[in-house]
């Protein structure tokens, strides 16, 4: 509890997505399954933040206003929003995903003005080589974890709240894609310019995919929510736009984050072990085959039809492996037999 990773809400991020991934996939089973360890495993990390702040208050606010650990707390708020979409999608519970929207939206706030003003007004700053890390852009995914949850609760609300909170997430959708640009511009400066180092290259970097993809999640439920909100209708080609652009920019880090994974594991040969920060890199790529498969629905580009299942399999087979090593990391805590 005392040295709780403050971005192991990746897991439930990352066992989510997977979870929607698979009922898309009509794999009813194996969602469910998702979804029932996703609940469990929100209420342990819930119950051990909860505790680590009252045991460990000097602990837990250190890391809240430390550079490369202070983003990781906005895990909390994508795994309370992507759980809230799953209780959704898995049992048409609106009465529950609004409560997850509400709390989402509350820790948003709350983390984004505490964290980005404990930041400026620190007197003791590390440089943008030692202070900037990938796991700034979850940032960028809680933002749009709420658009895309919003969204999908407009459509079962009655006017004009639907109105209103299609308006609402339109403007965290377009605040999402300002706020990928500003710290997007400052990785890849650290990426070329800056002596890069095989431990450097942590996995929460794959949220430079990741938050991408959920960006053109948001996007395409937006799309299709067009219908139920006049300014989103004249709006529509600049949204569509938007949500390929994203897209296309995700794709286009597949390949970049691949070839430096080769040069981390195999040139470089880093040990692999277990680290929380793995599930960072499982969320990208359930992501990427979520938002393709609603993007290419809502855009009709069937085309793109072959891309979604490749690319779930690769998300079931790297959360499995993230998983086993979970469980042996957890069976260092048993108590060995004298």
């Amino acid at each position: 509890m005392k040295h709780l990773s403050p971005a192991y809400f990746a897991l439930v991020m990352a066992t989510g997505i997977v979870s929607i991934a698979a009922r898309d996939f009509q794999l009813p089973v194996l969602a469910m399954a998702l979804f029932a360890f996703n609940l469990a495993a929100y209420a342990v990390l819930a119950g051990l933040t909860a505790l680590r702040a009252i045991r460990f208050p000097r602990l837990f606010f250190a890391d809240m206003t430390d550079h490369r650990l202070g983003p990781g707390f906005f895990t909390a708020v994508a795994g309370s929003c992507i759980l809230g979409t799953q209780i959704l999608l898995m049992t048409h519970s609106l009465a529950a995903a609004t409560v997850f929207l509400a709390l989402g939206i509350a820790l948003w706030i709350g983390l984004t003005y505490t964290i980005f003003t404990a930041f400026t007004i620190k007197r003791d700053k590390p440089s943008l080589e030692q202070g900037l890390t990938g796991a700034w852009l979850i940032a960028v995914v809680a933002t749009q974890s709420i658009a895309v949850l919003a969204a999908l609760i407009a459509r079962d609300w009655p006017q004009p709240l639907r109105l209103e909170l299609n308006f609402f997430a339109l403007s965290m959708w377009l605040w999402g894609g300002m706020f990928y640009i500003w710290i997007i511009s400052l990785i890849f400066y650290r990426y070329n310019f800056f002596a890069f180092s095989p431990s450097d290259l942590t996995p929460p970097y794959w949220i430079n995919m990741g938050a991408m993809a959920i960006s053109t999640l948001a996007g395409a439920r937006l799309v299709e929510n067009a219908p139920d909100a006049p300014f989103l209708a004249s709006l529509l080609p600049f949204i569509k736009g938007f949500t390929v652009f994203y897209w296309a920019t995700g794709t286009w880090w597949i390949p970049m984050l691949l070839v430096l994974g080769v040069w981390r594991y195999v040139i470089q040969r880093f040990p692999l072990r277990y680290d929380p920060l793995y599930w960072g890199a499982v969320f990208p790529l359930g992501m990427y085959t979520v938002a393709t498969r609603q993007m290419a629905a809502a855009l009709d580009l069937p085309f793109l039809d072959p891309l979604p299942p490749a690319v779930f399999a690769a998300a079931l087979a790297a959360w499995t492996l993230t998983f086993v090593g979970l469980l042996w990391e957890l069976r260092k805590l048993l108590p060995r037999p004298r």
